[in-house]
C-alpha cells in the first residue's frame, strides 16, 4: 500500500546525489510507488500538539547535481497526516537538532519517524557507544585539562575530538612529544561548550576505519575507509578511500552485542565505526554509506531500510 513520506533534511540543492544516503532512500521510496515530500528543519512549527512544516511534493532523478530533483510549490502540512518521516538532516547535534526531535516526538509513532526521534536525542554517537565500554578503546569524556593530561601521560598517543562533531571535523592526534596540547585545549575550550572525547590512539586505523551499517539491529555491510597518507582521519569527508569489506568474527561479535539495544530503541538505520577490534562510534542521526556500498557491489541497503519501515506500517 503506498505511503505518504516526508524527508526532513538539509537543502536538497546542496547535496551530492551520487553519494548521498538520504537521496538513495528517496529514490527507493519513489521506485516503490510511495508519495514523496521534502522539507528543511527551519520550516518546522508547533502550535499546541500540532506540528507543521512547509512541505514540497518532490520527484527525484538519479542524475548529476542540479538535475536530481523537481519541486512543487510548498504547502503548510500537519505532519501527523503523513505515514512516515525520515529524520535525515546532518549534524551538528546541537540544541536546534535536539529541539526538532522534541517536536517530531509529538507525532511519533502515529506518524513513524525514522530514526525514533526520542532515541536519536538520547543516543548521540559518542555517548551511546559508552554503554558498551568492553567494546571500546580506553576513552575519557571531559573538558578538565588535568584529567586530559593524566590520560595522555598514561597512554602517550591520544586522539582528541569534539563530542558532537561529525565527518572527521576537529579530530586531532596528539603524540607523546607533541607540545601543542595546551594550545589545542585552549582552542577547544573557546569553541565548544561541551566536554571533549579523548581516546587512546589505535595504530590499526592505518589499515582503515570500518563503517558497518546495521538495519533493524542486524549487520548489512561493511565499508572500510582508509585514511590518506599523512592523515589521521579516515572519514570520506576527509578524503578516506572507501572499499567494501567482509565483516570479521570480532565485528560480527560487536554487532551481536549492540544489535538488541539498537532494535529495542527502534533505531532502524545505524552506522557503527570499528577500528581494529574496537567500537568507536554508533551513528544514529544521519548515517551514510548506502550508495558507496552499492557502488562497490554490496547489498541494496536502501531497499533493506524500506523493507523494515514497511514492516512497521
Amino acid at each position: 500500500m503506498p505511503l505518504s513520506i516526508a524527508v526532513q533534511m538539509d537543502p536538497i540543492e546542496t547535496i551530492n546525489p551520487l553519494g548521498d544516503s538520504s537521496f538513495a532512500l528517496m529514490l527507493e521510496a519513489q521506485n516503490r510507488g510511495h508519495t514523496l515530500f521534502y522539507y528543511t528543519p527551519q520550516s518546522l512549527a508547533q502550535r499546541g500538539d500540532t506540528v507543521t512544516a512547509r512541505v514540497h511534493a518532490i520527484a527525484v532523478d538519479d542524475k548529476d547535481k542540479g538535475l536530481h530533483f523537481t519541486l512543487r510549490d510548498w504547502q503548510k502540512t500537519d505532519l501527523s497526516t503523513l505515514d512516515v518521516i525520515l529524520l535525515r538532516q546532518d549534524p551538528p547535534f546541537d540544541m536546534n537538532y535536539i529541539t526538532t526531535t522534541h517536536m517530531l516526538e509529538r507525532i511519533h509513532p502515529k506518524t513513524l519517524v525514522v530514526n525514533h526521534p526520542g532515541e536519536v536525542r538520547n543516543a548521540p554517537e559518542k555517548i551511546l557507544v559508552t554503554s558498551f565500554p568492553e567494546l571500546m578503546p580506553d576513552t575519557l569524556i571531559t573538558r578538565d585539562e588535568r584529567e586530559i593530561r593524566e590520560f595522555r601521560a598514561e597512554f602517550g598517543d591520544i586522539i582528541i575530538k569534539p563530542l558532537f562533531g561529525n565527518g572527521g571535523a576537529g579530530v586531532f592526534r596528539v603524540k607523546p612529544d607533541d607540545e601543542n596540547l595546551g594550545s589545542l585545549l585552549e582552542m577547544f575550550n573557546a569553541n565548544f561548550r561541551e566536554p571533549f572525547m579523548v581516546q587512546r590512539y589505535l595504530p590499526e586505523v592505518r589499515k582503515g576505519d570500518k563503517r558497518i551499517i546495521l538495519v533493524d539491529g542486524k549487520p548489512a555491510a561493511g565499508l572500510n575507509r582508509v585514511p590518506q597518507p599523512g592523515e589521521v582521519r579516515s572519514n570520506m569527508h576527509a578524503g578516506g578511500r572507501p572499499e567494501l569489506s567482509e565483516l570479521t568474527r570480532r565485528e560480527h561479535e560487536i554487532c551481536e552485542i549492540i544489535g538488541p539495544e539498537l532494535k529495542k530503541r527502534d533505531l532502524i538505520f545505524v552506522g557503527i565505526d570499528v577500528i581494529g577490534d574496537y567500537l568507536t562510534e554508533i551513528n544514529v542521526t544521519s548515517p551514510t554509506g548506502i550508495r558507496e556500498v552499492r557502488r562497490f557491489g554490496g547489498p541494496d541497503i536502501a531497499a533493506m531500510v524500506w523493507d523494515a519501515i514497511e514492516g512497521r506500517r
